[in-house]
């Protein structure tokens, strides 16, 4: 099987590399190491972030606190080598039993980890625990790798079969380190915890009892946890009264208790393809938290007046009550919104339904006025799709549903975006630290790499225009995008503007938001399954009683910088891994139909072949070069085609094609096509 039995020696921090020629690699630095993927490595330093050089990991694992030394490769790139190990990270991994010899063998379903790990012949867990090969376990490292010997692992425990488990699945989940069971702390404090809203009013006599108020949740039809309520009405003399209410996590979770501090490692809940990893534990995401209709919930409420044009007048946050009087679904609101169904779907009571009725329409009305609002002072929306993949009760995928933004999803977001904006206004005016949510403008040089094949696209209309997108002028930006709508050029255009942006982090200090426009802006939304949110509450919690001096706000403030910095990072594994765990159900799913054909558009473009998104599912795969027949292919990186070098046909984002599914790799999510007619036409 091509491993290697476990040598004499072993450690665990240790230190490898040296001599004259680790003399020369100048300076040496601490830092702690992120494997991204096997092969792609960065540490992490107080001098910056380094990239790490190929073979350079040497016997370093993710999360290592590392020495290592930097040295320059082309131009002002550095890149570091691995030279010791000060403090190891890893203890425990999930991975999969094998059998090598007289060894047991475990492979870590995270492939991050890049080797495998022995178990030695005297230790009897597999046997004490009943481990049979290709069974999933919890591994302990008793042992780490050094340059001579390999690392020694004891079982600690029995997960289950490869038939009983999904191991697609749960490889992305441990390749992207998100945590599946709660610390039974954690579960203990959950436990203990009750609603007691009549008990909170009764203790705080500022918090509001808005009890008697209408509102109503309105989520996907699948969902579990209701973290905000909304209701609007009509102003007599003119214009809109707003109110968005936020479960209140932060009065049940206290800071530095055992909860607070499994969300801290966390950060968020990550949702995938069949299930759901929640950032707080189910009593309270669930029961305790969530605004279920008909149930008394703690919250926190802003109260917005808006003029009849859709511009804020005031906002006003309080600690409240509320009782949210249904839980309707976008499909329903929508299907009400275009006249496909009448008002009594939405309550047994027609009064009662009457009233949600005006309140959806009102909040129809103000999320077109909030559009316009939002777009002439420089907001730019991307049109995206979200293609969810649908399992049936064995975890199998049937069939593909296709999200995009609609009036429903459209009316709860610019009433959340508000909201969000109303409160980190409140919060930044007093310069009060907390976890704002921020996005910088994109740098000219980005911008300037879409000039030329915009221009190719006619998508710019003159010198002015191209200067104004190369300052990154919003109105620029969203001139190409409507330009190139239900063009051939939309998808290159969308494509190249996106890979120009910046991506959103959390900062502990306001930076602004340029996508959105905003001033000032924080998550407050989702305290449910985004920590930055919690934060946020803690902070306007402090505002609204004169406490910002306290000592749990200066603790706060001062782990902020790096609480920020692991909620941004943990952000992009729990979307990463969202998105892989799609693409595996979505390669299971065609693994039923290779050598079916399908219609799709180029929606990528690469040396090594094409991308392409198909039309009913929005599935992706690849097209290989080598596909698109004998003739040499030019790749141009600007213009993100392929040129055939004697027929002159070029393959571009936006290009339509038929492909034929030739084949699919679940365990790496991927689908590959050929050509239609370069199959023998359809099947």
């Amino acid at each position: 099987m091509g491993r290697r039995r476990p040598g004499a020696r072993h450690g665990g921090n240790h230190r490898c590399g040296g001599g004259k020629a680790a003399k020369r690699r100048s300076p040496t630095l601490a830092g702690t190491l992120r494997v991204l993927r096997p092969g792609m490595a960065t540490v992490e330093t107080a001098e910056g972030t380094f990239r790490v050089a190929r073979r350079g990991l040497r016997e370093a694992m993710n999360g290592d606190e590392v020495t290592v030394s930097v040295f320059p490769v082309r131009g002002d790139e550095k890149v570091a080598l691995v030279q010791g190990v000060i403090t190891r990270a890893q203890t425990t991994f999930l991975g999969r039993f094998e059998q090598a010899g007289p060894l047991g063998a475990v492979v870590p379903l995270d492939a991050r980890l890049g080797r495998d790990f022995f178990v030695v012949p005297e230790d009897n867990s597999p046997v004490r625990l009943g481990v049979g090969e290709g069974d999933v376990v919890v591994a302990r490292i008793v042992e780490y790798p050094t340059r001579n010997s390999a690392a020694v692992v004891t079982l600690e425990r029995r997960v289950g079969s490869s038939d009983e488990l999904d191991l697609n699945i749960e490889s992305v989940i441990a390749s992207y380190g998100l945590a599946t069971e709660f610390p039974a702390a954690a579960l203990a404090q959950a436990g203990s915890i009750r609603a007691d809203v009549e008990g909170a009013l009764e203790r705080d006599c500022t918090r509001r009892d808005l009890r008697s108020l209408r509102c109503v949740t309105i989520d996907p039809v699948d969902a579990r946890d209701f973290d905000d309520a909304v209701f609007a009405t009509r102003l007599s003399g003119g214009g809109f009264e707003l109110w968005v209410h936020i479960a209140d996590v932060t009065h049940y979770v206290g800071w530095d208790t055992p909860i607070d501090h499994e969300a801290k490692r966390r950060t968020c809940s990550a949702y995938l393809v069949d299930r759901v990893l929640p950032m707080l534990p189910e009593h309270l995401c669930n029961d305790v938290c969530s605004l279920k209709p008909g149930e008394d919930r703690l919250t926190m409420s802003v109260h917005m007046k808006l003029d009849a044009a859709g511009n804020l007048i005031s906002a006003t946050a309080m600690n409240s009550a509320v009782r949210s009087t249904g839980r309707l679904d976008y499909d329903t609101v929508d299907n009400l919104l275009q006249g496909r169904v009448d008002a009594s779907v939405l309550h047994d009571d027609s009064t009662d339904a009457v009233a949600l009725e005006d309140a959806l329409r009102t909040l129809d009305c103000i999320r077109g006025l909030r559009e316009r609002i939002r777009q002439e002072r420089g907001s730019i929306d991307f049109d995206t799709v979200e293609p969810k993949v649908v399992l049936d009760e064995e975890g199998h995928p049937t069939s593909v549903t296709v999200r995009t933004r609609t009036r429903a999803t459209g009316l709860v977001e610019e009433a959340m975006l508000l909201a969000n904006e109303s409160v980190a206004r409140m919060l930044a005016d007093r310069e009060v630290p907390c976890a704002y949510r921020v996005h910088e403008r994109p740098s000219p040089e980005d911008l300037r790499a879409t000039v030329r094949p915009l221009m190719e696209l006619g998508l710019i209309g003159g010198n002015d225009q191209r200067d104004a997108l190369i300052a990154g002028e919003p109105a620029a930006i969203n001139a190409v995008l409507d330009a190139a709508r239900g063009t051939t050029g939309e998808y290159l255009a969308s494509a190249l503007l996106l890979r120009a942006q910046k991506r959103a982090v959390y900062l502990p200090t306001n930076q602004g938001h340029y996508a959105l426009g905003a001033r000032a802006y924080c998550h407050f939304t989702s305290p449910i399954r985004r920590y930055p949110d919690e934060l946020v509450h803690r902070a306007l919690k402090a505002l609204l009683a004169g406490a910002l001096g306290s000592c749990e706000q200066e603790n706060i403030a001062s782990q902020l910088p790096q609480l920020c910095a692991t909620c941004s990072q943990m952000e992009r594994a729990a979307d990463g891994a969202a998105r892989d765990s799609q693409r595996i159900k979505m390669a299971e799913l065609y693994a039923d139909h290779v050598g079916e054909v399908f219609s799709g558009v180029v929606c990528g473009c690469e040396r090594f072949g094409l991308f392409v998104m198909l039309d009913d599912t929005c599935a992706e795969g690849l097209l290989p070069a080598r596909a698109l027949g004998g003739e040499w292919l030019e790749y141009d990186e600007d213009r993100m085609t392929l040129i055939g070098e004697e027929s002159g046909r070029v393959w571009g984002l936006g290009t339509r094609v038929r492909v034929v599914v030739t084949e699919t790799d679940v365990p790496r999510g991927r689908i590959d096509f050929a050509l239609a007619n370069a199959r023998g036409g359809e099947r």
